[in-house]
């Protein structure tokens, strides 16, 4: 298949052209293609005709979109739609990666693909109204929501937990957050899989179970490292976080795919790759 990757540079862009490298792929990052140019995205599109547009482009800065809400909006919002409506324009697939953030995080059990979204922060916001936009345009789209991030290109909590650590002084981490931490090498195969499967709309894809910040951070470093549990409130951050905002499929089983594995699996197997 020929295959359109925004967000190329980040993270999850790197292990999907890793992963898909026996499709013909086409990968921009910000500086190659700038998604929130309607004019920039069609050209971009109508060169390429991809079967298929995956966006892996964010603005990830949670506390920084608190003061700009615009840009956050154009990237998080306005781009995927010009996405989505150029790659209907092209008879193409669109996928869109979305967060757990689009949730409040007080429901008290796992978040499903039924449940409405309530997002507490300028970026959970934007990213919401990135799906909309997204699946507002056609049948022929995807929203793949996922949690927690990390891989071996660029910052995420895992990387940030290690250079604490090697620096040597007490972490402090909150413990009132719970999440799904997700491999992008796990999300990336399981992307590879998806675009070959019918099934379209909302779909969540996280490794399996949960955990708290601290309990992440306390598997990511083992106990050689003091780690201080806090409350969210002590970390006085600008944006707003969920408490649980743990994501689980009752959608998956349509997919015909192998659930994705355990977090605890996935980051071991990670940390084993890593210096």
């Amino acid at each position: 298949m020929r295959i359109l990757i925004t967000g190329g540079g980040g993270q999850l862009g790197h292990d999907l052209r890793e992963v898909l490298v026996e499709h013909e792929v086409e990968s921009f990052d910000h500086s190659g293609l700038d998604i929130t140019d309607p004019d920039a995205v069609f050209r971009a599109v109508d060169r390429i005709t991809p079967d298929w547009v995956i966006n892996a482009a964010a603005f990830n800065d949670v506390d920084g979109a608190e003061t700009a809400a615009d840009q956050a909006f154009a990237v998080n919002a306005i781009g995927p739609g010009n996405l989505a409506e150029a790659a209907a324009r092209s008879s193409a697939a669109m996928m869109h990666i979305s967060t757990d953030y689009v949730f409040d995080g007080r429901k008290g059990s796992p978040y499903t693909e039924s449940d409405i979204p309530n997002p507490l922060s300028v970026y959970g916001r934007s990213k919401y109204e990135g799906e909309l936009r997204v699946l507002g345009s056609g049948e022929n789209t995807m929203v793949v929501r996922t949690a927690w991030l990390y891989g071996r290109y660029g910052k995420n909590f895992v990387t940030a937990i290690r250079a604490g650590a090697t620096r040597g002084s007490p972490l402090r981490v909150v413990a009132d957050q719970i999440g799904s931490p997700t491999a992008t090498l796990d999300l990336a195969r399981a992307i590879a899989r998806l675009i070959t499967s019918p099934i379209r709309g909302l779909l969540h894809a996280v490794n399996a179970g949960s955990c708290s910040r601290y309990e992440f951070a306390r598997a990511i470093v083992g106990t050689g490292t003091e780690i201080i549990p806090i409350a969210s409130a002590e970390a006085a951050r600008p944006a707003p976080r969920p408490t649980n905002a743990t994501l689980v499929s009752e959608r998956w089983h349509l997919t015909g795919i192998d659930p994705l594995r355990p977090w605890e699996d996935a980051l071991k197997d990670f940390l084993r790759t890593i210096p």
